[in-house]
């Protein structure tokens, strides 16, 4: 516990207190957000806001992460590095993308294909390793090849497939983390927003990976409905210590945004989402612990089906769907703190599920 709460106040600190350091050093340099033409038109006056602040949390969550360790004495663990490795390495993506943009002066960075060949490469790695690390001298592996809902699901566990099922269960993976991470990016449009709804989201992590720890079947008094997770209290404070890095970051973040996180921290952050619910054993929970990212990314797909179905109609005035209340008068606060509320209201579902399954063992 004392390692969570080191960890957490790390990251807070060097978050809050780095964020305005990093302000001036990327408007010094020219780094600045390149606002498409065809958006609101009320955000035009956002050019030119520092961009790529994604880097800021994501160091402050590996240096509070690494830190708290250190104050503990406590040796960091497979599970909670390999979801370090997801974050980062999605944040290398992102970091490219929104370099190219600020080179080149236009919304567009890597092309699509290229930005999904990354993401591949970053999944497929993880994956990888996490059904190929031995854990305690090759007793098992850092995650059981199986799709899970609350926990793993019998009928999709793919350990009697071998190697087939190692490639099924990788590319499994890579379906969740190129969705997490897109959805968050999608997300991303407003002052705050997706910052906001990814504290909520890992939040709702640490508390399902501490209940886990408390729940654990690793406990010599384990009982009926324990979990069958490796370092459930480690994740968790990983997942704590985002929620600081973040906190400290929103402090900056929020309307109006003095930097924006970019793609650097928006694919970031769906990354770290898809690696608790895959170190968690909760994969199909992700649908409701990150509902509000799901929500706006399906009012884009609605909309793009039903533009190309329908010869030029439109659902929505605007997408995403942020967008389309703007358009409809709403102010930019107003979108971002009931946006809010509903991320809020699908953790509390997410949650709720998670635990009245536990209560009934």
């Amino acid at each position: 516990m004392l390692v969570l709460l080191a960890s957490a106040g790390i990251a807070l600190l060097v978050s809050l207190l780095a964020t305005p350091l990093f302000i001036r050093g990327f408007a010094r340099i020219g780094w600045g957000q390149f606002i498409r033409d065809d958006g609101p038109q009320s955000h035009h006056v956002k050019r030119g806001t520092p961009t790529m602040g994604g880097l800021i949390f994501i160091v402050a969550t590996v240096l509070g992460y690494f830190g708290g360790k250190l104050l503990g004495q406590d040796a960091p663990t497979q599970p909670a590095l390999l979801i370090l490795l997801l974050m980062v390495g999605m944040g290398a993506v992102g970091f490219v993308d929104d370099f190219l943009k600020i080179s080149n002066q236009r919304s567009l960075g890597l092309g699509g294909w290229a930005k999904i060949a990354g993401q591949v490469v970053v999944s497929v790695a993880f994956g990888a390793l996490a059904i190929t690390q031995s854990y305690r001298g090759g007793e098992r592996t850092v995650v059981n090849p199986a799709i899970s809902g609350l926990r793993d699901i019998p009928w999709l566990d793919f350990t009697a497939w071998g190697a087939l099922g190692g490639i099924l269960f990788v590319l499994w993976i890579l379906i969740m983390n190129v969705s997490a991470s897109n959805a968050v990016n999608v997300t991303d449009g407003l002052d705050g927003l997706a910052t906001g709804a990814v504290i909520l989201s890992a939040m709702g992590y640490a508390f399902v990976a501490f209940w886990q720890f408390n729940q654990s079947c690793f406990a010599p008094e384990a009982g009926v409905g324990c979990y069958d997770v490796l370092q459930p209290l480690d994740v968790a404070t990983l997942a704590a210590t985002v929620v600081a890095a973040l906190i400290g970051f929103l402090w900056w973040n929020t309307s109006p945004a003095q930097i924006f996180m970019g793609d650097v921290g928006s694919l970031a952050l769906g990354g770290a989402l898809a690696g608790f619910a895959i170190m968690t054993d909760t994969h199909l929970l992700l649908i409701l612990m990150a509902g509000l990212p799901i929500i706006v990314t399906g009012s884009v797909i609605v909309q793009r089906a039903y533009f190309k179905a329908t010869g030029g109609k439109r659902v929505f005035l605007m997408t995403p769907l942020h967008h389309h209340f703007e358009l409809k008068g709403w102010a930019e606060v107003t979108i971002v703190v009931r946006f809010w509320i509903v991320a809020g209201l699908f953790v509390a579902a997410g949650l709720g599920l998670f635990y009245f399954e536990w209560a009934l063992h």
